[in-house]
C-alpha cells in the first residue's frame, strides 16, 4: 500500500476568492497549497474590463501571505457590451490569462452574463485572434429545462455550434458534471479541455438530500446522477491531457447557505488535495494524480508546470482542516466535508 507520494505542486484552474473580508479569509488557504489559479471574475460588480482586473489582481497580491510565491492567473467576464480591443490589449501585454462566459442567470452572480451568443462574436473572433482562451460555464438558463439536463442542452444548442464557427479558439469546458460533458471533451480535437471539481468526483445527488437538505453540498453545476459521478471519475483518472484540476472553491457566509434562498457554492480549498488523492487511490490511479493537478492544465495554457514540489501522506489528516474559515465582517464559511472518512493529508512544508 502506498503510504507517501511526491507530486509537482499543483495549480487550480478555477477558484473564486471572491472580495474584501472574504478574499483576505480565503487566499492563504489556496496560495499555501496551490502554485498559481485562475481567478473567476464574477464579483460585484463584474470584472469587466482591464482596469477592473489590475485593480482586482492588484488587491489579490496585497492580500498574499508575506513571501508567497502565488500566481494569480486573471479573467475579464464576458459580456454583451464587451470591447475586443480590451482582449488584444490584455494578451499582448500578459495582464489577460483568459475570458470567462456566464450564461446570464445560470449561477452566482451571473445576471450580468450572456443572453445571446451571437452579440459576443467579435469578441470571440479576437479572441481566437489573440488564441485567449475562453472558459465556458456549461449550462443553460432556460426554466423549459430541467436543471439536471442543463449541461448536455448548453453542448447541443451552444457549445457545438461554437466550436464548429470558431474552430481555432480553445475552450475549457468547466467543471463538468455528466457524462455526456466527460465524452463530448474526450472525443474531441485539443482546443477542448474540461476541469473537473472534487465535489463532483465525491458526491451525488442523493447526498444533497440524505437526512434532510444539506446547503453546503449545492453548488451549481449541481451534482447529478450516480453513473454521471462514476464517468467523472474515469475521466479524472484516465490520464488523458484533456482534463485537470479545477476546486470551483466558492465561499459563501454560512449565514447566505443556511437560508431559504441558499447560494450555490462549496468551499473546498482546504481538503481538495487529500480528497484527490483518496479518489485516485480508490481507482487505482495514484501515479495519474500528479498529471490531473499538476501537468495537463500547464500545457493546455501553455505554462510551464511548477519547478517546487508537495508531499502528501497515507494519514489522517489534522482536524483543524475541517474547521471553519473566519471571515470577519462577511461571517464564518464552511469547509466542504462530504461522508468519507479521509485517510490522506498534505504533508508539512
Amino acid at each position: 500500500m502506498t503510504k507517501r507520494i511526491e507530486i509537482v505542486r499543483p495549480d487550480d484552474w478555477h477558484l473564486h476568492l471572491r472580495d474584501g473580508d472574504m478574499l483576505k479569509a480565503v487566499l492563504p488557504v489556496s496560495a499555501g497549497l496551490f502554485g498559481r489559479a485562475i481567478i473567476m471574475p464574477n464579483l460585484v460588480p463584474p470584472v469587466r474590463d482591464l482596469d477592473d482586473l489590475r485593480a482586482y489582481r492588484g488587491r489579490i497580491e496585497a492580500a498574499l501571505p508575506a513571501g508567497s510565491r502565488f500566481r494569480a492567473l486573471m479573467t475579464l467576464y464576458l459580456t454583451e457590451t464587451t470591447d475586443p480591443a480590451h482582449i488584444t490589449q490584455g494578451a499582448a501585454s500578459g495582464d489577460l490569462t483568459a475570458v470567462k462566459l456566464y450564461p446570464a442567470g445560470a449561477t452566482t452572480n451571473s445576471d450580468a452574463g450572456v443572453k445571446d451568443i451571437a452579440r459576443v462574436r467579435p469578441v470571440l473572433e479576437a479572441m481566437q485572434e489573440a488564441d485567449v482562451p475562453l472558459l465556458v460555464h456549461g449550462e443553460v438558463n432556460d426554466p423549459d429545462v430541467d436543471i439536471f439536463d442543463r449541461e448536455a442542452v448548453f453542448i447541443e444548442r451552444v457549445l457545438t455550434p461554437l466550436r464548429r464557427d470558431f474552430p481555432d479558439l480553445r475552450i475549457v469546458m468547466e467543471h463538468i458534471t455528466t457524462q455526456e460533458g466527460a465524452s463530448f471533451v474526450g472525443e474531441a480535437d485539443d482546443k477542448l479541455a474540461a476541469t473537473i471539481t472534487p465535489q463532483h468526483l465525491l458526491i451525488n445527488r442523493n447526498d444533497i438530500f440524505r437526512g434532510g437538505i444539506r446547503p453546503h453540498f449545492y453548488c451549481l453545476p449541481i451534482a447529478k446522477r450516480e453513473n454521471h459521478r462514476q464517468a467523472l471519475r474515469k475521466a479524472a483518472t484516465s490520464g488523458s491531457a484533456k482534463f485537470f484540476l479545477g476546486t470551483d472553491s466558492a465561499p459563501h457566509p454560512v449565514g447566505n447557505k443556511e437560508c431559504a434562498c441558499g447560494c450555490a457554492g462549496i468551499f473546498n480549498a482546504p481538503v481538495t488535495l487529500p480528497y484527490l488523492a483518496q479518489v485516485f487511490e480508490e481507482e487505482g490511479a495514484l501515479d495519474r494524480l500528479e498529471a490531473f493537478t499538476s501537468l495537463n492544465g500547464p500545457a493546455f495554457y501553455r505554462l510551464p508546470a511548477n519547478e517546487d514540489r508537495i508531499v502528501l501522506t497515507r494519514s489522517a489528516p489534522d482536524e483543524t482542516i475541517f474547521r471553519n474559515i473566519d471571515a470577519g465582517a462577511d461571517g464564518q464559511v464552511v469547509v466542504f466535508r462530504p461522508d468519507i472518512a479521509l485517510n490522506w493529508s498534505v504533508a508539512p512544508a
